[in-house]
């Protein structure tokens, strides 16, 4: 007596039930056809103002489409179900496999093998996913401390950028909407020079890698290069305790200020330009003349900085074009245009001859000066949004951020797709790189400063409350390196500079 085979006995059961199944579409077809009559029966004693005809045709295509929905419905429960039978009857004859049908027993054997490659893919990826959540809640025990040092006031509108001298004596420089670049004592929070020599908003300011000169970028279609002469303040020796007492006493007779129930609930742009009537920012020498004026941009110059020896600078502006400088002549040496839409951003390399541009139309790029003879140019699309800053490391990485909520790392020997992303929740604007602890500060338009290390793990969120951190936009961040009070600055538009203390433990670091 024959056997059936396995083969057979399947087909027959798929055709039963291709047969059910189109005994089913037949008594759901004739149950529609009796609710159609009944929905016009309803139709026609209803008030409406389309045309009988219309909505009878109307109701006869929401009809086919419904019955087509529940045809593919059914289709789908039926197949779900042999699915499950097959795999049944694959799990049933794996076990006892007799070689009878070499061939499907090869084509078995092929498919549990990259079964159990698949499962196995899927298992190591979910294991190093967990083991990394698990390392970062035991990093928990050794957190990176962030605290806020000092607060650097006396600017009347925002500060867009900040950056610390490369020379003795180490001061901070921050460029602001006022039309004022500041020259500030890390230790002291005091004013120590203040340039006003643009003519629109001081966009950005860079130092000379060697020298005491400030390269500042402005609205007023500009750039300037000036010197300046400072004088770090000497440490106050300790006050007598009697005139300490005094000044106690005087406190207690002078009447008390009514406190502000938070410091949220102060409007910036509303408050009188009480924070420049200090005593620091009005006593500090001023410079109004720049020794070196680069003109030649037909639009806003957005960012400028020093390429590697100081001998030329670069600039970025809303013109479309980043110029190239020599600071002796002040002569323009090569207009680098491409980018289809307004710069936001320039940075130089640290020890070679590269430029990297940023532009709102998504993309930036690497302009190489290494060989004078040859000026290629490399062009990135690693963002769908504005990208608002790409800066160098010290290695062969450029760091990029965009409005997109993304920061990408790249390698420079190989920059067809990021080594790194860090997706955030809100616009990230100037970043920059920590030297000496390759870390990345990513100021925020929430108000918010993250650190992140070179492969995209979170270190650490700068305190934020009513009593300390920013209250607008975080608009620029810059390392220190030469400073152990302050080795991290952010600036913002609620017009102040802070300058922080991160000290991150080498277990999160290299986590």
């Amino acid at each position: 007596m024959p056997v059936e085979s396995g083969s057979s006995a399947a087909s027959r059961q798929a055709k039963q039930k291709r047969k059910s199944h189109s005994l089913s579409i037949r008594r759901t077809n004739s149950t529609e056809q009796e609710r159609t009559g009944l929905q016009r029966e309803m139709l026609e004693g209803q008030d409406s103002k389309l045309p009988l005809s219309l909505r009878s045709n109307l109701l006869d295509l929401f009809g086919q489409i419904e019955r087509e929905f529940e045809n593919l419905y059914i289709e789908n429960i039926e197949l779900r179900r042999e699915i499950e039978t097959l795999n049944d009857r694959l799990t049933a004859e794996g076990q006892t496999i007799d070689g009878g049908d070499l061939t499907k027993g090869a084509l078995k054997t092929k498919a549990s093998h990259s079964t159990s490659q698949l499962s196995q893919k899927l298992k190591t990826t979910y294991k190093a996913s967990t083991s990394k959540i698990v390392s970062s809640f035991k990093a928990t025990t050794s957190r990176a401390v962030c605290q806020l040092v000092k607060e650097y006031v006396g600017h009347r509108d925002g500060i867009w950028d900040l950056s610390v001298t490369r020379t003795q004596p180490v001061v901070l420089g921050t460029a602001s909407a006022d039309h004022s670049a500041m020259l500030w004592s890390i230790e002291t929070g005091k004013c120590l020079l203040k340039y006003v020599g643009h003519a629109g908003s001081v966009n950005s300011i860079k130092f000379h890698p060697t020298e005491q000169m400030a390269l500042t970028a402005s609205g007023d279609q500009t750039a300037h290069i000036w010197r300046y002469m400072v004088q770090l303040p000497t440490p106050q020796p300790v006050a007598d305790i009697s005139v300490i007492l005094n000044a106690d006493l005087c406190v207690c007779l002078s009447p008390i200020p009514q406190q502000t129930p938070c410091d949220d609930d102060i409007d910036f742009s509303d408050k009188d330009e009480a924070d420049g009537d200090g005593e620091g920012p009005n006593e500090c020498p001023s410079i109004r003349m720049a020794s070196t004026t680069l003109r030649s941009h037909q639009g806003v110059v957005i960012a400028a900085d020093w390429l590697v020896g100081g001998k030329q600078v670069v600039t970025a502006s809303w013109d479309r074009a980043a110029n190239l400088y020599d600071v002796e002549t002040s002569e323009l040496v090569h207009s680098l245009t491409g980018h289809d839409q307004e710069l936001t951003h320039c940075c130089t390399h640290p020890t070679q001859r590269l430029v990297v541009t940023s532009s709102r139309d998504t993309t930036f790029r690497l302009w190489d000066f290494r060989d004078p003879s040859i000026h290629s140019v490399n062009v990135f699309q690693g963002h769908t949004d504005t990208v608002t800053s790409a800066v160098f490391t010290v290695g062969d990485n450029v760091v990029s951020g965009s409005d997109d909520r993304t920061v990408k790392v790249w390698d420079l020997k190989n920059m067809r797709s990021p080594i790194a992303t860090i997706r955030t929740d809100s616009a990230v604007n100037r970043i920059s790189v920590s030297v000496s602890q390759r870390i990345i500060a990513l100021p925020h338009d929430n108000r918010q400063v993250r650190l992140f290390d070179m492969s995209g793990v979170r270190l650490a969120r700068l305190p934020h409350s009513n009593r300390q951190g920013h209250r607008r936009m975080v608009c620029c961040s810059a390392w220190c390196e030469d400073n152990s009070s302050c080795n991290l600055f952010s600036c913002g538009f609620d017009r102040q500079a802070i300058g922080w203390n991160i000290n991150i433990p080498a277990l999160l670091q290299e986590k």
